[in-house]
Order: structure tokens, then C-alpha cells, then sequence
């Protein structure tokens, strides 16, 4: 499957949603060029729909450190919904979890790119007991 990046709007925030593994290569670099874009237009609100996105590597969590600055320096906000066990895992092991703004859904994502809306948390823990509930219930990841 290639990778592809699909972008829609919701309140004014720009969501993109990559479909497929990101990791070094013309992936990384499709999504840097997307994000750069987007930075260069005056957008600093980002959020990532990671729902589609089975494996992220450290080259792609590069870019999202950076991409992250970027947008914060500016004003702006990137958060991100739709992890999978084994990224939220990567985030945690690498203390990133608690630099990036993690979302349950699309909507609490908006919401984190405006300070006045109320945003309901993603609770790590709550997912990492979810995630062990499923495992013994017999259930796949």
C-alpha cells in the first residue's frame, strides 16, 4: 500500500491523516514537505489522525519533534489522535508522551488546538490497562 496523506478541515484546524507506514524514505519526506507546507502557509494548527498508521519509526519521530517545536514556537499546536498500542508504547519509552498533546478522538484534538475549549486528557493509563484487559480476553491487537 503506498503512502498517502489525507487532509481535511474541521473549525478552522487543518487535520491530516497519513495512511500507511511512516518511516524513512519518501514517507518521512512526503510528511515533512506536507507539514513544512503547511507551516510556510501561516497554518500552525495541525492536527494528526494517526488512525491509518501502523508503524512509525525514530526518523519519523524526528520529524514530529520537529514539526512539534515548530508549530509551538510559532503559537500554534500539533496534536495527534488515533494512536496504536505499539506507538503510544514508543512514545512513553521515549519520555515523548509527555511532549506531544495525545487526544482520544478527533474532536478532543481540536479542542487542544484552542486554550479556551474544555479537553478531556488521553489518559495513558487507562489505555495501557484497556490494552491488557483485551490481551486476556482472548482479542488481537
Amino acid at each position: 500500500m503506498p503512502f498517502e496523506i489525507e487532509r481535511r478541515e474541521r473549525d478552522g484546524v487543518v487535520i491530516l491523516a497519513p495512511h500507511g507506514r511512516l518511516m524513512i524514505g519518501e514517507s518521512v519526506e512526503k510528511f515533512r514537505n506536507t507539514l513544512d507546507a503547511l507551516y510556510a502557509q501561516g497554518q500552525t494548527q495541525v492536527v494528526l489522525d494517526f488512525n491509518d498508521v501502523d508503524y512509525i519509526d525514530s526518523s519519523a519521530l524526528g520529524c514530529l519533534v520537529v514539526a512539534h517545536t515548530k508549530f509551538h514556537k510559532a503559537g500554534g499546536a500539533m496534536p495527534m489522535f488515533g494512536l496504536n498500542r505499539r506507538t503510544i508504547e514508543l512514545l512513553v519509552i521515549t519520555k515523548l508522551a509527555t511532549v506531544f498533546r495525545i487526544a482520544e478522538s478527533e474532536i478532543e484534538a481540536v479542542n487542544l488546538c484552542f486554550p479556551d475549549r474544555d479537553s478531556k486528557p488521553f489518559d495513558i493509563l487507562n489505555f495501557v490497562e484497556e490494552q491488557r484487559a483485551r490481551k486476556k480476553g482472548g482479542a488481537r491487537e
